[in-house]
């Protein structure tokens, strides 16, 4: 504002300049043509729009004016017009430097409002009441009103209308019941189709290569599904649970199978992947990291291929779920390396012709 203010105070100068030279004549006509254009300009704008330079510059210059003289002038604005610009002026000063209190209680310290909405995000069947006496028994002294307040100001509905369970909070809670199978598609040099039947500990992140096919039948399904069943049972496992999809090669035979081992096979939806997440992300993996850079012959090659990779899925790869440890390895206790020693020896193990590598402290 102030530079705007300084431009059109510089460029009102040279335009007065401009006018000492000019006789009384000259001026008179060219007001006289000022005032036409200013009466031709009022006939087509409807309301012009005044920046605070505009405001500052008009209401100085018409402070020198005598009021008879105003009230004959074609202007823009009105005298009081300006007195309420000025008003306006004095009011928003006024209200800069005197700012009044804020009424009321103060607000809750943030801290606290963190909580409140944690503990309504881990506890969809609490209510603001129940909240409130969790709170309590930590010594944190709220009023429930106060809380109600909060979760309404974030959008929280209240507890009946968040007392659901979605699919993913299901699955991390059961976690230790449930398996998950289902088929990867790849393709040899050839281009014969093959298909691989795979199952997964949700849990301990655990993949089992049960076998590769051209020909997935009923029959070869059910085959191979007692294979993860002994396996279980073998290890005392706590699943209760299989997902699979409603691929018609899972028959009532396949299902007899799991429920003599204990077992109850949930279907997922219809295009819903989400529900056999954990089976799809490792089927991608497995396609990132071996199928797509590896040439398959034949299904005895996949099966070799597919081996070798569980057997570094489960015993080396690293899990973020898992805390960075394998599903059947714990991360080894940090060694305390001298100070001399900036770089550890660690050496590199291929697999699979160097497409899959192990690194290890040199003995």
């Amino acid at each position: 504002m102030l530079l705007r203010l300084a431009y059109l105070t510089m460029t009102n100068t040279f335009s007065l300049i401009r006018l000492l030279p000019m006789s009384d004549r000259d001026k008179e006509i060219e007001i006289l043509m000022l005032r036409h254009q200013l009466t031709v300009l009022q006939r087509q704008v409807d309301k012009p729009a005044f920046t605070p330079g505009d405001r500052f510059l008009l209401a100085g210059l018409l402070h020198h004016l005598p009021m008879d003289k105003l009230r004959r002038l074609h202007l823009l604005v009105r005298p009081d017009t300006i007195l309420r610009w000025h008003r306006n002026f004095l009011k928003r000063r006024h209200a800069a430097t005197c700012t009044p209190r804020r009424r009321g209680r103060p607000r809750t310290v943030r801290s606290i409002r963190t909580l409140v909405l944690r503990l309504a995000r881990e506890n969809n069947a609490w209510g603001y009441r129940r909240i409130h006496g969790e709170l309590a028994t930590l010594s944190i002294k709220v009023a429930a009103s106060t809380v109600w307040e909060i979760l309404k100001e974030h959008g929280i509905a209240p507890s009946p209308q968040r007392q659901y369970t979605t699919w993913a909070d299901f699955m991390r809670s059961q976690a230790d019941t449930l398996l998950a199978c289902d088929f990867l598609e790849t393709r040899t040099l050839t281009g014969a189709r093959l298909y691989v039947f795979a199952a997964i500990e949700h849990a301990t992140r655990h993949i089992r290569i049960l076998g590769p096919t051209a020909h997935p039948t009923t029959a070869w399904v059910t085959q191979l599904a007692r294979n993860p069943v002994t396996d279980l049972e073998d290890v005392s496992s706590g699943a209760k649970f299989l997902i699979r999809d409603r691929d018609s090669k899972f028959t009532a035979a396949f299902d007899a199978v799991l429920i003599d081992a204990g077992l109850a096979a949930i279907k997922c939806g219809i295009r819903v992947p989400r529900m056999n997440s954990i089976t799809e992300r490792w089927t991608q993996t497995c396609r990132r990291e071996l199928l797509d850079r590896t040439l398959i012959w034949n299904q005895h090659h996949l099966l070799h291929a597919l081996r070798e990779f569980a057997t570094f899925y489960n015993g080396h790869r690293p899990h973020r779920t898992l805390k960075q440890t394998a599903p059947l390895r714990l991360l080894p206790e940090p060694i305390n390396v001298p100070a001399h020693i900036r770089h550890p020896e660690v050496r590199r193990r291929d697999q699979l012709g160097g497409t899959l590598h192990e690194y290890r402290h040199a003995a």
